[in-house]
């Protein structure tokens, strides 16, 4: 008999994203093509950066938001590239995406609050609210083409409605949220005093002009929060580096959460993350957008209705005419087909399957292979 924890740990489930990359790895041969893990090392400028910073002993303790050269470094960057003009004291570094989206919701949420999110969505958004104590909201935005629209958003409102989180590129979709879906947000967060929470991690892999991040609209200034990451556009998963920006009064109360939290962010990734934001990635978007053609082909020729990802490295198939939920197609399709994707489920979108496309052609090829050998061996039984 343990000791009794925290409530909110009780609630918490296992990733189904690791779950089955889990499984895949215990299965020999398999082709995994689960995790958004892109196949490419980080640049080696980046990685220079991080060597200089250690043989010149920057291993001591930082200002816990970040050395004041990434700080200003993010600024100028967020303000040059991106149009957003936030000062460096708008800045947290935090460790990854994650901690800057827990950092945010933590500092939003009472308990009892709810958070509209709009699914599909990554499974940390769920977790963490759950774990702030607050309430969850999924926002179903498939009869919509995986947009956002008015009404159903505001149906979902209520006195409790504290804030929304956007995901644009969107994981697990692919999708970019249009100018509407953004409209849509900009009138409920107006009428009624929203926050909201923008995951921006794959702005840099879009594969298409005319990208709009919710934080452009000033005038919500305070209520917006920017969670940014250095993972996904320069290959940096493991480095767990990533930050936030928030308007000075907002960005000043986070800072707490996150200094009692983790302290600061590693000191010799500062430089690196300074590297990093003067990295052009076009080289890996562009591989990325061939990879995403070629997946793309694949899956509509085995008959998949997929949306085109506008960006991001993950399509999106709907697999519901099998009549199998997307947990036993996922399953049947590891151990009968030797590829493992991910079921929409884990996204709150049974019926579709994720297939992440970060490994290279090679696996891709093969992989697809696997699958549409599966696919049909599938259709001739449901003939018979």
């Amino acid at each position: 008999m343990h000791a009794k924890l925290n409530e909110a740990v009780y609630g918490v489930k296992a990733s189904a994203i690791r779950a089955f990359s889990q499984m895949a790895a215990r299965t020999p041969g398999c082709v995994r093509l689960t995790l958004g893990e892109p196949d490419f090392d980080t640049p080696a400028p980046i990685r220079a950066a991080a060597k200089e910073a250690l043989d010149a002993g920057e291993t001591h303790y930082i200002e816990n938001s970040g050395t004041p050269a990434l700080r200003e470094a993010i600024a100028a960057f967020e303000r040059e590239k991106n149009g957003l003009p936030y000062d460096a004291g708008e800045v947290i570094v935090t460790v990854g995406a994650t901690e800057a989206l827990f950092v945010a919701l933590f500092g939003v949420l009472d308990p009892g609050d709810e958070v509209i999110v709009p699914v599909p969505a990554f499974v940390l958004y769920e977790r963490i609210v759950g774990l702030c104590r607050g309430v969850f909201v999924p926002m179903d935005t498939e009869p919509d083409g995986f947009q956002l629209r008015r009404e159903r958003l505001d149906a979902l409102i209520t006195p409790r409605t504290k804030a929304i989180v956007l995901n644009s590129p969107n994981n697990p979709t692919g999708c970019v949220y249009d100018r509407e879906s953004l409209e849509a947000v900009r009138a409920a967060a107006e009428a009624h005093g929203l926050f909201v929470i923008c995951d921006d991690v794959y702005r840099r892999l879009c594969y298409e002009d005319g990208y709009h991040s919710f934080a452009e609209y000033r005038a919500l200034r305070d209520r917006i929060i920017v969670v940014q990451s250095f993972s996904k556009p320069y290959a940096m998963t493991g480095w767990r580096m990533g930050y936030l920006l928030a308007d000075a009064p907002v960005c000043e109360r986070l800072a707490l959460a996150h200094q009692f939290m983790v302290t600061s962010a590693p000191a010799p990734f500062q430089r690196a993350g300074v590297a990093a934001l003067a990295y052009d990635p076009a080289p890996m978007v562009a591989e990325y957008r061939a990879r995403r053609d070629y997946v793309l082909s694949r899956l509509t020729g085995m008959g998949l209705e997929t949306p085109p990802p506008a960006g991001a490295f993950y399509a999106f198939p709907s697999v519901a005419r099998f009549g199998l939920d997307s947990t036993a197609f996922c399953t049947h399709l590891l151990r009968e087909g030797g590829v493992a994707v991910t079921p929409g489920a884990a996204f709150g979108a049974d019926g579709h399957v994720r297939v992440s496309y970060c490994c290279g052609m090679d696996a891709l090829r093969e992989g697809m292979d696997r699958m549409e050998r599966f696919i049909r061996r599938l259709e001739a039984k449901s003939d018979d």
